[in-house]
């Protein structure tokens, strides 16, 4: 029988690492933009923007194979089944998924980028009811998804919004990414079944890294305007790239689906108030809060367990 006195359980300990991860992912969004402005990376420049990200997941993926290395796990012991499976995860998880977001992000505005980005919470739900028998849709987890999302329309709330049009140029490609995401990463669940978590995020950050650098290279972006700034900034998102990733695919590899993925619903919010922050905006606006508020109340509804009488 488990001890009601006791408060922090393991089940709190998945809850605090899946906020932890997502608050790194939003403090990606700031980071990426001072990233742009020091390398000299202007909004229309998509060739340098996938070169950019590409240094970053490739460093993140290279950090965590010799982490591994160093602690003495088995990087190089895989059979040809499992390389395929880690390239087909690479390529489609970091390489193609980031080319659709930059492209179709491109096209749109970055609140509504932020909103569809979100619908991949959906998919991924929709996706483990028909593929896990523990993880099906109930009424708590729509409704959870629903306030989580109504969370995420609430922070990126303006006028624009209200003259929103769907074009396959932009809002498509941002879906797609969305729902390639989702896809790799229930792919990612079932390879992590059979290697271990980490080594599986780094080779698979790390050949995606590779090719989303050259691509990005062979189709004319450039990087200029490294110093200390830029290279310390560089390396912060190394190291959340490679934390957030390699705990996200623990969380995954021990857990349902549906009970990590709505935590996602905070990414946009904890990126947009801190991008404020940064940019030295108006953080105190009410709908933080009534975002905040909302996406907490979705993902206790999502783990909301009844009780056995």
């Amino acid at each position: 029988m488990q001890d009601k006195s006791v408060f922090f359980t393991q089940k709190h300990v998945v809850y605090l690492t899946a906020a932890f991860c997502c608050l790194l992912w939003g403090s990606a969004y700031p980071a990426i933009k001072m990233g742009y402005a020091l390398l000299n990376i202007t909004a229309d420049d998509i060739p340098s923007q996938i070169l950019f990200a590409g240094y970053r997941f490739t460093l993140a993926g290279l950090v965590l194979l010799a982490l591994a290395a160093i602690t003495g796990k088995p990087i190089a012991r895989m059979n040809r089944i499992q390389f395929g499976q880690l390239t087909l995860l690479g390529l489609t998880q970091t390489t193609i998924q980031y080319i659709f977001f930059y492209v179709g992000l491109s096209a749109v505005s970055g609140a509504n980028g932020s909103i569809i980005n979100a619908t991949g919470t959906f998919f991924s739900v929709i996706m483990a009811h028909f593929i896990y028998k523990n993880d099906r849709i109930s009424m708590n987890k729509l409704l959870g998804c629903l306030f989580g999302f109504a969370g995420v329309l609430i922070v990126n709330f303006n006028g624009s919004l209200m003259n929103f049009h769907f074009t396959l140029r932009g809002e498509g490609l941002v879906m797609l990414a969305a729902f390639v995401l989702s896809a790799t990463s229930i792919y990612g669940k079932r390879i992590s079944q059979t290697m271990e978590p980490g080594v599986m995020t780094g080779y698979q950050l790390t050949i995606g890294g590779v090719v989303l650098t050259a691509v990005g290279f062979l189709c004319g972006g450039r990087l200029t305007g490294f110093d200390l700034t830029s290279v310390l900034l560089l390396a912060y998102m190394v190291l959340l790239s490679s934390m957030a990733f390699s705990l996200w695919s623990i969380l995954l590899k021990y857990n349902r689906v549906g009970m990590v993925v709505p935590f996602n619903f905070l990414i946009p919010v904890s990126g947009t108030a801190l991008s404020a922050l940064l940019l030295k905006e108006n953080i105190f606006q009410w709908k933080y809060a009534v975002a905040l508020v909302l996406v907490c109340t979705g993902i206790y509804l999502v783990n909301r367990v009844k009780k056995i009488t």
